[in-house]
Order: C-alpha cells, then sequence, then structure tokens
C-alpha cells in the first residue's frame, strides 16, 4: 500500500471546511428544532455553500461545484419564501 498524506491546509480547504462545517450545523439546527427559524436555517445553508463554492473554484471538482450552485440556489428560494411569508402576516 503506497503512503497516504493529507493535502497541504490552504486557504481554500480552510474555506471549504468552514462552508462543510455550516451546512451540517444547519442540517443539525432543522433536526433539532421543532420550529426552525427559516432565516438561520437557509441563511447558514446559503453561507456554508457559496464558501464551499469558493473552495472549489480553487480546487476543482465539476460535479460538486454543480451541487453547490443548485444548494444555493435552494436556499435563495427558502429564503424569499420566508421573506414573502413574513410579509404576508398582518
Amino acid at each position: 500500500m503506497g503512503d497516504f498524506t493529507l493535502p497541504p491546509l490552504d486557504w481554500a480547504t480552510l474555506v471549504g471546511f468552514l462552508g462543510t462545517i455550516l451546512i451540517v450545523s444547519a442540517y443539525a439546527y432543522l433536526t433539532a428544532k421543532d420550529d426552525p427559524n427559516p432565516f438561520v436555517l437557509h441563511g447558514m445553508n446559503l453561507l456554508g455553500a457559496i464558501l464551499l463554492s469558493i473552495s472549489l473554484l480553487v480546487h476543482t471538482n465539476l460535479p460538486s461545484l454543480i451541487l453547490e450552485v443548485i444548494w444555493i440556489s435552494v436556499a435563495i428560494w427558502g429564503l424569499a419564501k420566508a421573506v414573502l411569508a413574513r410579509r404576508a402576516k398582518p
């Protein structure tokens, strides 16, 4: 077997790890709360996906980058729905 070495932890990798932590934390928040705040949930997902996308632009992985673009789109959609729902309340 060959030796396994970790890649260097450059700024893009650290940004990617932060994005991963945000997305996983958003999922944990959704699971833990009975009535999660959609601004917190979708905001964390949006920021996490943006950070992962930045990382993926440096360390290119096209399928993962496409996933993050979709994740960003869904998070923006969720935030838009939350804004509209808040405006509709009397």
